[in-house]
């Protein structure tokens, strides 16, 4: 194996750039990542290579380790995370490793049998040990934040500005977390099973509740970019999971919202019914498209009582969101073949005290489900407003339409 190809396989299968002070190594011992990283230890001048500095801990490497900036005009908030420049791509994966091996189970690092090339993971379902897994939660190699409490804090204050450092960027902490949501090589979510699916959505629900339970984080999101158009270098299907100690602007808003108009859901969910939005419904909740979608298509899957926190959802809800989102995503390919797409949840801070949870009494945690149809330019990015050539009418009328054999699964 040449140089230059072990270098991008040990970029996307050997050390972990995580928050542990300690790489993870492949199983055998005799893999190309383990081969190169016997290289890279025996030439720690080489500064430069991308292939060396992946395998070391955040505190000595050469790119500071992720912080947090603020724009003082906006309140935009940036997470600065120098590493992310050596994400992967299936072609890069690919690339890495003899051309024999043509089946993505050979090379890519989210197939079972793989999981020597991923860091360990955090959590798995089935949870029972010796069970072949059906999702598994691990670190993400490339975080927007890292866990402090594994690092040494000195080295990345002094790298990047500490985490109470004013005006100046601060160290980034939390928690960032890879959901691999099928052991096999698919492409998008309706092609796992329904009952995989909702263990899915049931290890998020744990996994959250893990960093709710932690005390020194503020609010925690799950994410999913399917396609390359919603920013997915990795076509296995995954979402991402976040957790860090600050409210993101956005959750700011929407939460100030709340707090001066006690009946801001209510009013949402009956305006949404009143108007014939409201696309579906799984025991109690119900996917609607809002009043302003931003992009044709764009629902919002939400409880209709309040409920604070995903992770405090029981069975039933946690199951009828797996199932209306594979719905929705099936409606969404029937009107738009092919089709990328974001989504993400909005759920209340983590509650500390009595105050915090009388703050958000009424909030309802909900998924934004957002199809990357019409281009975001420009105008988008320079006002925040957005364009869009369909109302919202028409997109629930559209998606209530293409329901049919989509429900089934």
């Amino acid at each position: 194996m040449s140089t230059a190809r072990a270098a991008r396989w040990n970029e996307n299968g050997g050390p972990s750039v995580r928050v542990a002070h300690r790489p993870y190594n492949t199983a055998d011992g005799r893999t190309a990542s383990a081969t190169l990283g016997a290289e890279c230890a025996a030439a720690p001048a080489r500064e430069d290579s991308r292939a060396y500095w992946l395998g070391m801990p955040p505190d000595q490497h050469p790119d500071p380790a992720p912080r947090l900036a603020a724009d003082p005009l906006s309140g935009r908030s940036v997470f600065v995370a120098p590493h992310r420049r050596g994400k992967p791509t299936d072609a890069v994966l690919a690339a890495g490793i003899a051309a024999a091996l043509d089946e993505p189970a050979g090379w890519c690092p989210f197939c079972a049998g793989n999981e020597r090339l991923t860091p360990a993971a955090v959590v798995t379902a089935p949870a029972a040990a010796g069970t072949a897994w059906q999702a598994r939660i691990i670190p993400n190699r490339y975080p927007i934040a890292v866990d402090l409490a594994a690092v040494d804090l000195a080295a990345v204050d002094s790298a990047g500005g500490g985490r109470g450092a004013v005006p100046g960027p601060r160290a980034a902490h939390g928690v960032h977390d890879v959901v691999i949501e099928s052991p096999r090589h698919e492409r998008t979510i309706l092609a796992v099973e329904p009952a995989a699916w909702r263990e899915v959505w049931e290890l998020c629900r744990r996994r959250l509740a893990m960093v709710a339970d932690r005390g020194d984080l503020a609010w925690g999101t799950v994410f999913k970019n399917s396609g390359p158009r919603a920013g997915a270098s990795l076509g296995h299907v995954h979402s991402q999971l976040v957790a860090v100690d600050v409210v993101p602007p956005v959750m700011e808003a929407e939460l100030a919202a709340v707090r001066d108009r006690k009946d801001a859901f209510a009013n949402l969910l009956a305006d949404a019914r009143a108007t014939g939005r409201i696309v579906a419904a799984a025991a109690d909740l119900v996917a609607l498209v809002p009043p302003a979608p931003r992009q044709p298509f764009e629902t919002w899957i939400m409880p209709t009582a309040p409920e604070r926190h995903f992770h405090a959802a029981a069975a039933e809800r946690v199951a009828a969101l797996a199932d209306l989102t594979r719905d929705l995503v099936a409606r969404l390919e029937r009107l738009v073949p092919d089709s990328d797409y974001n989504w993400w949840l909005h759920q209340a801070p983590f509650c500390r005290t009595a105050a915090d949870a009388a703050r958000t009494a009424s909030w309802h945690w909900h998924l934004e489900i957002l199809p990357r149809v019409a281009e975001v330019a420009g105008f988008e990015l320079g006002t925040g407003c957005h364009i869009t050539p369909m109302s919202a009418a028409d997109s629930a009328r559209l998606l209530r339409d293409a329901a049919g054999a989509s429900a089934s699964g």
